[in-house]
C-alpha cells in the first residue's frame, strides 16, 4: 500500500500523513471539569494491539500528552513501542501540572524548572531517550511570558532531550511568536470540515511549519454515526461542548454532505480525513482511537488520499447553504 506522507515542517522529519491521538487509550474521561481515570489492563492490551497494527499499516506518528490519564497514555504508548521506538515519531505535550499518583491538578508555576521536570517525566513514562516533537499545551498562555518557555525548549533541544517543539494553540499571535524559534516546527490547531483555519494554515506556509490537526472529526460529529436522537452520557466530556440547537444544525449540515463525503466508497471518517489532506500539504490529522478496527479504517483513508477539488467545492457550497 502506498503510504501518504508529510514533512514535519522545517525539521525535515518524514511522517505518515495520518497520526493517532492517544487521549482516549489511557482511560481519559472528563466529568464536569474533573479528571477521572479508568485504567483496566484489558483496555491497555487492546490499545497496544491497535498501536502495533498502526505501525504495520504505515502509521508512524503518535500524539500524546503528559496529562492524558495522568501519564497513563504516555506509559501505554511507551510500552507499545518497546523494541519499536525507531519506527515511530512521538509528539507529547506539557503545561498542565498534575500529581502523577492522585491525578489531581496542581498549581505549580510554569517555570523553566517545571518544564524540565515535565520533560524528564515524559521521557521516563515513554521509555525513550528523546521526544521528537514537544508541544506546549496551554493554548492561551500569557504571551509576555512565552519567551521564557521558548527559551527553555531551545535549551532542551541543545541538550538532546527533544528534537523540535511547537505550540498547541488556535491563536495566531501565539503561534507566530513560537514560529520564530529556531527549532519550532509545528503548530497543533483545530481543523475539520466544520472548522476551517485558513489564517493558521497560511501562517504554517509562511514559517514552514507542520499543521497538526486536533479534533479532525469534530469530536465525532463527522463520524457519520450520530443522529438527532444521539445522547452522550453525562460523563462524556464532549457533552459539554454541544448546545442542542447548534448541534442539530451542524448535524443537518453533515447529513446534507453525506452523498459527497461517501462518494467513491469512502466512509464519513475517511472523507473527513481526506478533506484535511486536500486542504493543505502540511496537514497531519490526529484522530483518537481505541481499537484495531478504528486504526484500519483510518489507515484505509491514507490509501484513498485527499478528496478531489470538485468534492471540496461541493462541500463548501453545501456548508454555506446550511
Amino acid at each position: 500500500m502506498t503510504i501518504l506522507t508529510r514533512t514535519l515542517g522545517k525539521s525535515g522529519i518524514q511522517v505518515s500523513a495520518l497520526g493517532l491521538g492517544t487521549a482516549r487509550i489511557g482511560g481519559l474521561d472528563w466529568q464536569r471539569g474533573d479528571l477521572t481515570v479508568h485504567y483496566m489492563q484489558d483496555k491497555v492490551d487492546v490499545a497496544i494491539r491497535a498501536i502495533h497494527r498502526a505501525l504495520d499499516l504505515g502509521i508512524d506518528f503518535f500524539d500524546t500528552a503528559d496529562v492524558y490519564g495522568s501519564g497513563h497514555s504516555e506509559r501505554i504508548l511507551g510500552q507499545a513501542l518497546a523494541g519499536r521506538r525507531h519506527r515511530a515519531v512521538i509528539a507529547t505535550k506539557f503545561g498542565e501540572p498534575f500529581d502523577e499518583q492522585s491525578g489531581e491538578r496542581t498549581a505549580e508555576e510554569l517555570s523553566p524548572a517545571y518544564i524540565r521536570r515535565a520533560c524528564q517525566a515524559s521521557l521516563r513514562r515513554l521509555d525513550t531517550d528523546y521526544i521528537d516533537l514537544y508541544l506546549f499545551h496551554i493554548r492561551d498562555y500569557d504571551l509576555e511570558r512565552a519567551e521564557e518557555v521558548r527559551h527553555t525548549l531551545e535549551a532542551l533541544v541543545d541538550e538532546g532531550k527533544i528534537r523540535y517543539y511547537g505550540w498547541s494553540t488556535d491563536d495566531l499571535e501565539r503561534a507566530r511568536f513560537f514560529a520564530r524559534g529556531s527549532h519550532c516546527t509545528a503548530i497543533m490547531h483545530r481543523l475539520n470540515i466544520m472548522m476551517d483555519a485558513p489564517d493558521m494554515l497560511a501562517l504554517c506556509d509562511e514559517y514552514d511549519l507542520a499543521s497538526i490537526n486536533r479534533i479532525p472529526l469534530a469530536m465525532g460529529l463527522l463520524s457519520g454515526r450520530w443522529t438527532a436522537s444521539t445522547q452522550l452520557p453525562e460523563d462524556d466530556f464532549r457533552s459539554e461542548f454541544f448546545e442542542v440547537p447548534k448541534f442539530l444544525q451542524d448535524l443537518e449540515t453533515v447529513r446534507a454532505m453525506g452523498q459527497v463525503l461517501t462518494r467513491g466508497g469512502r466512509s464519513y471518517v475517511q472523507a473527513a480525513l481526506g478533506w484535511i489532506w486536500a486542504r493543505s500539504p502540511r496537514t497531519v490529522p490526529v484522530p483518537g482511537f481505541r481499537t484495531v478496527e478504528q486504526v484500519e479504517e483510518d489507515a484505509e483513508a491514507m490509501r484513498l488520499g485527499p478528496i478531489s477539488e470538485e468534492q471540496m467545492q461541493e462541500l463548501r457550497r453545501l456548508k454555506l447553504d446550511n
